[in-house]
């Protein structure tokens, strides 16, 4: 388990319980479960889920006052006006985390599409209701990283009013003296470009930057027939590469470049020594430099490229011998931290920019160890992942434990019996309790499972709850955690401790004011669409005045002032990416994927794993088959509905077949 003293409080939830849940309001327990009988007193406040709710979901209201109050009557009409629902919210109870007494309204009856206005004693509010109210929101979450593309310009075309002139185009980055080497000394100049902007600042973080594009690679993998026509508007778009790996493409040429080649050692960031001030990216001068090898940029990397060879390798067409550049990548970076296990980054005495340092790389050495496996096969990698030493509890930047859980169980064919059901265990263990924490929590939402789920970027914290509960019905096929991860995203969107939709250009109380140098430089009114806020704070690191509250969950102010609770970074929007398109996904009438197996195509494949004969089963006429291997090597051609793999190594394939007009692929593994 981790100990990073910069956030240490993100590693207690690996230490996740159920006894945990809600200690403020078990405390509170004298003030709670107040007069029940109705009133129609004054009520400070509703919240809700400013984007909306869907059809055949649960829709949760709540209510919210300083002071305790009574149930409270309340009135839905439709948008003629018609009254369409009566009822009376439920019981008052304080929730500890802002101090506010709460009461539920349950408007779940109302299922008809549309807009509704929602009234409870002198207070009202608009809401919506649909199929497809997270088809929006799905594209421009995503369209975040395009927006914040370093070395690039934006066009009018594609970014509408936040047009903007290329800046960092980073072809000319000095080697600082920490990074030096025999083959590059200090002062050597190299070509880095591309890659996202990590933050409100204009720097590029490889630690950072691992996390996200895992995040999303991860969507892609677990989602892979929904983002193959997922439109995102961005200039690759139409091509035979889908949108989102096109975006994530840009950070991975970054990445790339980030590597040594004499040693297989990664660059921990690229940054000027300073913070810039409030200018666009094409007004930045300052010198730029590549900081550092660490072990957990070296970890980092590895486990991203892993993850990456085996996407892409079935774009071998589109992007020819990417998919082998990258598996090679992966495994010189995982030697390199095996050999400086140790190397643990901490800022230069002339750079002042982000650290993300880190003292414990054990969850990063086990999440690279998993990933890797998964793509090459190899036993060197399979032997160094020990399931015993994983922790669970929600994934950050500095604590990778939980994404080698998910990605054991999306590949659990791959793995021993007993690493499956230890890690299954582990995940479900964290979901069990967010899900006890949404049903049962006075706000009735995942938030508050640990008083440190309020930290730096708590938002973030919130966006990936909601994913591991994606996960643990992925894993179980167990309908209440699906049921309990949209309700948990009403969080986000405005039912939470201060009233704000924390996602830029959404809801009807938006977050306006990020610290986000683009959205405060460029002359617009409204900030860049799509990004989620850092959330509250109760830290309140930048000493910033108008902080509504200073309890945990509104601890927060939305001014650029505030980059301890207003600050956007890549690493929260990618989980709220993640989330939001899932849940898009399956309310559009899609089923679980069991264990990330999908089987939606017409011929079945088995057994699958195999240690002998591979049987293909299909009514249709195959036209072509092609194995590759884990390399993206084409490894058999054989035009057969019967494959003897008896012989072959043992990992990860993919078979790719033409059959009635489509292209099919499948992942095999050869026990």
């Amino acid at each position: 388990m981790k100990t990073n003293i910069i956030l240490a409080a993100l590693v207690f939830h690996s230490l996740i319980c159920v006894s945990q849940i809600n200690n403020e309001n078990k405390m509170a327990l004298a003030e709670r479960r107040v007069d029940q009988s109705i009133t129609s007193a004054t009520i400070s406040e509703i919240r809700y889920n400013q984007v909306g709710y869907f059809t055949g979901r649960d829709k949760l209201i709540s209510i919210v006052s300083k002071n305790s109050f009574s149930r409270v009557a309340f009135t839905v009409q439709d948008a003629a006006g018609n009254t369409v629902l009566t009822g009376t919210s439920g019981a008052t109870d304080l929730w500890g985390d802002s101090r506010e007494y709460v009461s539920i309204a349950d408007v779940s009856a109302v299922d008809t599409p549309g807009l509704y206005k929602f009234e409870a004693g002198d207070s009202e509010v608009t809401f919506r209701i649909g199929s497809g109210i997270y088809q929006s929101i799905s594209e421009v979450s995503l369209k975040y990283y395009y927006y914040n593309r370093a070395s690039a310009s934006i066009s009018s075309t594609y970014g509408g009013a936040f047009e903007r002139n290329l800046g960092h185009p980073d072809d000319q980055v000095f080697v600082h003296s920490s990074a030096s080497s025999s083959t590059r000394p200090t002062g050597t100049i190299i070509s880095s470009p591309k890659g996202w902007y990590d933050a409100g600042d204009y720097n590029k973080y490889i630690v950072n930057s691992g996390i996200s594009t895992y995040t999303l690679l991860a969507a892609y993998e677990h989602y892979e027939s929904y983002y193959q026509s997922k439109r995102i508007g961005i200039p690759e778009a139409g091509g035979n590469l889908p949108d989102i790996l096109d975006e994530v493409k840009w950070n991975l040429d970054w990445m790339l470049t980030m590597q040594e080649p004499s040693d297989g050692g990664v660059y921990h960031k690229l940054t000027g020594l300073n913070f810039s001030g409030i200018v666009m990216p094409d007004q930045y001068t300052a010198k730029r430099y590549v900081v550092q090898k660490s072990t957990s940029a070296a970890l980092n990397f590895a486990a991203v490229m892993a993850i990456a060879s085996r996407i892409f390798w079935k774009y071998e067409t589109e992007v020819p011998g990417y998919s082998t550049t990258l598996i090679d990548a992966a495994k010189a970076a995982y030697d390199w931290a095996k050999s400086n296990p140790t190397d643990y980054y901490k800022n230069p005495n002339d750079v002042a920019t982000g650290e993300y340092g880190d003292s414990d790389v054990t969850d990063e050495f086990q999440w690279a160890a998993v990933e890797l496996f998964i793509t090459t096969g190899e036993t060197s990698y399979s032997s160094d992942v020990n399931i015993s030493s994983i922790g669970n509890g929600t994934p950050s930047w500095q604590y990778t434990d939980p994404l080698a859980l998910i990605s054991i169980l999306n590949y659990s064919p791959s793995f021993p019996e007993t690493t499956v059901d230890k890690a299954k265990d582990l995940l479900l263990n964290t979901a069990d309790a967010l899900k006890n924490q949404v049903q049962n929590s006075a706000m009735r939402i995942g938030m508050g499972i640990s008083k440190w789920d309020y930290v730096w970027g708590s938002n973030g914290v919130a966006a990936n709850q909601v994913m591991l509960l994606i996960r643990a019905y992925e894993t179980t096929g167990d309908d209440s955690y699906l049921d309990a991860s949209y309700i948990a995203m009403d969080y986000l969107l405005g039912r939470n401790g201060t009233g704000y939709c924390y996602v830029t250009g959404f809801g009807d109380k938006p977050t306006l004011n990020p610290h986000h140098r683009i959205s405060e430089a460029d002359n617009i009114d409204n900030p860049v669409p799509g990004m989620l806020c850092g959330g509250p704070n109760p830290g309140q690191q930048d000493g910033c005045v108008g902080y509504l509250s200073n309890e945990s969950a509104g601890s927060y102010v939305d001014d650029w002032c505030s980059y301890a609770s207003n600050e956007v970074t890549i690493n929260w929007n990618a989980p709220l990416a993640y989330a939001i398109n899932a849940l898009h996904f399956y309310q559009n009438g899609e089923s679980a994927n069991v264990l990330g197996w999908i089987n939606n195509n017409p011929v079945d494949v088995y057994p699958n794993p195999t240690d002998g004969l591979l049987n293909l089963d299909t009514l249709e006429q195959i036209t072509s088959l092609t194995i590759y291997n884990a390399s993206g090597k084409v490894f058999y051609t054989k035009n057969s509905k019967n494959i003897d793999m008896s012989g072959w190594p043992q990992g990860l394939y993919l078979l790719k077949i033409e059959i009635a007009g489509r292209t099919i692929s499948r992942k095999i593994i050869k026990q």
